[in-house]
């Protein structure tokens, strides 16, 4: 993109972010995409352009939902130097994914139990080291996750926040893009960002959108329309809304517990917004797509077709 057109498009997105256009647009702007033969195992990254949204806790709430519903569902916390799902949840694993990198360990002999029937790969934290996984670690860990024995549903990737090469790695290795806002004009901004980067540098074409910490519906319709309006503009792509979470006291409180709101409070009006996030995505089809990169489950589910493996 050139000077010009690169000014012409950050203009627009602070006027879509302040509110000062009002041109509706479709929720959802239709891309075919190919499908493939394969199992109907659902690899979904959530991820946000930056942090404070809320993300790793709508990966906890969504994840049991999910399990609530009857999926085997699997979380794999991709902070990898600032990994949070354990700490959340009041674990304290033994092993990490640190281990299963330096070779001491399986990625089968990490997997801790969670609330809810839910299972999670913890990551470690506070080591620098992995913040950036080079191409053999990638590989190891693709293959890792494909010699798993157990079967799962639902894997769930909590990415970190941002733009680094280990989050634009998970999301484009997930089968699924699911891309936290939060009302705040900054988190609109860097998710708009982060879509941006995937779909121009990555050619990713699919996403779904979930709006954090919402006053109400009409606030998360409203707060998708800005994001939506403004990739619609710059970007081909297809955006899907799939719903918000209002703010709730009772989710911060679970959090300073470091219990899952939807087990700590489940008649709460969080609670409700992860469950019907959950069928919500129960209910759309599982589309096992080739996207031209690496995939997560590739050889596993898929047609076993040469692969290059490239990023």
């Amino acid at each position: 993109m050139n000077t010009v057109s690169r000014t012409v498009d950050q203009a627009d997105t602070l006027r879509l972010i302040s509110g000062t256009r009002t041109r509706q647009i479709p929720v959802s702007l239709s891309i075919p995409c190919r499908e493939t033969a394969g199992s109907d195992v659902r690899v979904i990254s959530v991820t946000s352009g930056k942090g404070g949204v809320g993300k790793s806790s709508v990966v906890v709430n969504l994840a049991i939902s999910l399990a609530n519903q009857g999926k085997r569902v699997l979380v794999i916390d991709a902070d990898l130097g600032l990994g949070n799902i354990d700490l959340m949840l009041g674990l304290k694993p033994v092993h990490t994914m640190n281990d299963v990198f330096c070779g001491i360990k399986r990625l089968a002999d990490i997997i801790v139990d969670g609330p809810g029937g839910i299972r999670i790969i913890p990551a470690g934290s506070g080591v620098q080291r992995y913040t950036s996984l080079d191409s053999q670690e990638r590989l190891l860990l693709m293959d890792e996750l494909e010699s798993l024995d157990e079967r799962f549903d639902v894997i769930i990737v909590d990415t970190e926040s941002g733009i680094s090469e280990n989050v634009t790695y998970f999301n484009v290795a997930a089968q699924e893009i699911l891309v936290v806002v939060s009302p705040d004009p900054t988190s609109i901004a860097d998710g708009y960002a982060l879509i941006k980067l995937l779909a121009t540098i990555h050619q990713e074409r699919r996403f779904m959108v979930l709006v954090n910490m919402a006053a109400d519906s009409g606030e998360g319709l409203n707060v998708f329309d800005k994001l939506s309006q403004v990739a619609s503009r710059f970007l081909d792509i297809s955006i899907d809304y799939i719903g918000c979470v209002v703010r709730d006291d009772r989710l911060l409180d679970a959090v300073r517990r470091q219990k899952p709101v939807v087990e700590l409070y489940p008649r709460t009006a969080a609670s409700h917004c992860f469950a019907a996030l959950a069928q919500q995505l129960c209910e759309r089809p599982v589309v096992n797509r080739v996207k031209g990169n690496i995939q997560f489950l590739f050889r596993k589910y898929y047609d076993p077709a040469p692969l290059v493996r490239t990023l």
